[in-house]
């Protein structure tokens, strides 16, 4: 179906209706050989409570973005290179369903569907078209990937110090490294992980403490093998954590107890 679409007229539409939607905010997503193969409503946990976002799947993306009016715009654009990605299924908790994680080396989270079935569906194309990129550039699976940041709300005290109890005084940080939701005195290390970022992280000081010797031997291992050169993944942003933050996050803590997330008709919709 990609070699059939690839080039067509059908599909240069439908990618251009994707980056209309997004606007001046988003990247260009029009590219030779690159096929819209669909697209659907996922269930994304974020830091401080799950949102919907809708996601498009291409040959050789994957592409997100918060939705301000479905089918007619999105924000906060994310892509993801395929060759990048790792699919893990989770097993369901008592607020979230049909949950699976995408994890990569700069960013890893977890996503539920609406239903079993489009679980499958969703993993059933993702893993189709990793599969597909890797036997044509010849690339071996991912094998570092970030850590998923713990949601706030799943604790109400430190996990480093197991003392600090959070407030709407006492903030929470997230260790970079691990994701765990610290307080600031076990947060206080700033690390340069250049994965994720160009700039230091805030890391917990475990974490500091792992890395420093981490760095200690990679600078023995250097005076005598040289580390080859890795070249970094272009087209995507360092983790933050959360994609959207900035938005809607702070005009409400939780979602409405009668709030039902699991219920609606979305289906995958191929092309």
């Amino acid at each position: 179906m990609v070699d059939h679409l690839a080039n067509t007229e059908i599909n240069s539409q439908r990618i251009a209706a994707v980056e209309n939607c997004f606007g001046a905010s988003g990247q260009p997503l029009a590219v030779p050989g690159r096929v819209l193969l669909g697209e659907g409503i996922l269930t994304k946990e974020c830091r401080k409570k799950p949102k919907p976002r809708i996601f498009f799947l291409f040959n050789d993306i994957l592409v997100y973005g918060s939705i301000v009016i479905n089918k007619r715009k999105y924000n906060s654009q994310h892509i993801i290179p395929l060759e990048d990605v790792t699919l893990e299924t989770l097993p369901d908790t008592l607020q979230m369903k049909n949950r699976w994680m995408i994890k990569t080396s700069k960013k890893s989270f977890v996503v539920s569907a609406a239903s079993l079935t489009e679980r499958k569906e969703w993993i059933s194309h993702l893993e189709e078209c990793i599969r597909h990129l890797l036997t044509k550039t010849g690339q071996q699976p991912s094998t570092e990937h970030a850590a998923p940041w713990i949601p706030d709300k799943a604790t109400d005290i430190c996990m480093r110090c197991t003392q600090t109890k959070f407030s709407t005084l006492t903030r929470r940080h997230h260790c970079r490294k691990c994701g765990f939701v610290v307080c600031a005195d076990c947060s206080r290390q700033r690390f340069l992980m250049p994965r994720l970022s160009p700039k230091p992280l805030r890391v917990c000081n475990l974490c500091y403490r792992q890395l420093l010797a981490e760095k200690k031997k990679e600078a023995e291992a250097d005076r005598r093998q040289p580390e080859p050169i890795r070249s970094a993944i272009p087209g995507y942003e360092p983790s933050s954590g959360d994609d959207s933050d900035k938005s809607d996050d702070d005009k409400a803590d939780q979602w409405p107890a009668d709030t039902e997330f699991y219920t609606s008709e979305v289906c995958w919709s191929s092309f």
